[in-house]
C-alpha cells in the first residue's frame, strides 16, 4: 500500500498548478488589463495575444496533470475498489477534471473567435464569422467559461488534498475495514 509515486505526484501537481494559476492570472490580470485599455478593441486583441502564448503552456500543464492522474489512478486501484470513500473521491475528481477541460476547450474555441474579430488581418477578421457566436456573445460566454477553470481547477485541488489526506495510513486501514464491513451488512 505504501509505493512511492514521486514522478506521478509531481506531474499530477504541477500540471494542475500551472492550469490552476495561469488561468487565474488571465482571468484577473491579462483581461483586467485589457479591460483598462482605452481602445476595447486594442485591448481585447492584446489579452487574445496573451492568451494564445499561454495556450502551448496550458496545453503541456493539462498534459502533465493527465499523465500524473491517470498513473496515480492505475497504482492506487486497490484503495479504489477496497477503501471506503476512495472511490467516490476519484469520481468527484473525474467529473471535475472534465468539466475544467470542457471549459477550457470552450475557452479556446470563443477566445479564438475573438482573436480572429479582433485581427488586423481582413482575412482572419471574415473567418470570425463562421464561429457560432456574435461576438459579443462571445465576449460574454468567454467571461465566463475563463472564471470557471480556477474554480473547477481550485475544486480540483481540494478533492486531491482530501485523497491525500486518506492515504494515510490510520485512513486507509479504517476505510479498507469500514467498507468490509458494509459488504457484510448487505451479503
Amino acid at each position: 500500500m505504501s509505493e512511492r509515486n514521486t514522478l506521478a505526484r509531481s506531474l499530477h501537481d504541477l500540471g494542475m498548478g500551472a492550469w490552476f494559476g495561469g488561468s487565474l492570472m488571465g482571468a484577473v490580470g491579462l483581461n483586467g488589463v485589457a479591460r483598462e485599455w482605452e481602445d476595447a478593441a486594442t485591448g481585447d486583441r492584446i489579452a487574445s495575444i496573451g492568451w494564445a502564448k499561454w495556450t502551448p503552456v496550458n496545453g503541456l500543464a493539462i498534459a502533465a496533470h493527465l499523465a500524473g492522474a491517470v498513473s496515480l489512478l492505475a497504482s492506487n486501484m486497490y484503495r479504489v475498489e477496497h477503501q471506503r470513500g476512495v472511490g467516490a473521491s476519484s469520481a468527484i475528481k473525474t467529473v471535475l477534471t472534465g468539466a475544467a477541460l470542457a471549459a477550457t476547450a470552450y475557452s479556446r474555441v470563443m477566445g479564438k473567435k475573438l482573436e480572429m474579430a479582433t485581427s488586423a488581418d481582413p482575412d482572419k477578421a471574415a473567418g470570425a464569422q463562421h464561429h457560432p457566436a456574435s461576438t459579443e456573445d462571445a465576449e460574454r460566454q468567454l467571461r465566463w467559461a475563463q472564471w470557471s477553470i480556477p474554480v473547477l481547477t481550485g475544486a480540483l485541488t481540494v478533492v486531491s488534498a482530501l485523497q491525500g489526506e486518506q492515504q494515510k495510513p490510520v485512513e486507509q486501514k479504517t476505510g479498507v475495514l469500514r467498507k468490509a464491513a458494509a459488504r457484510l451488512d448487505m451479503g
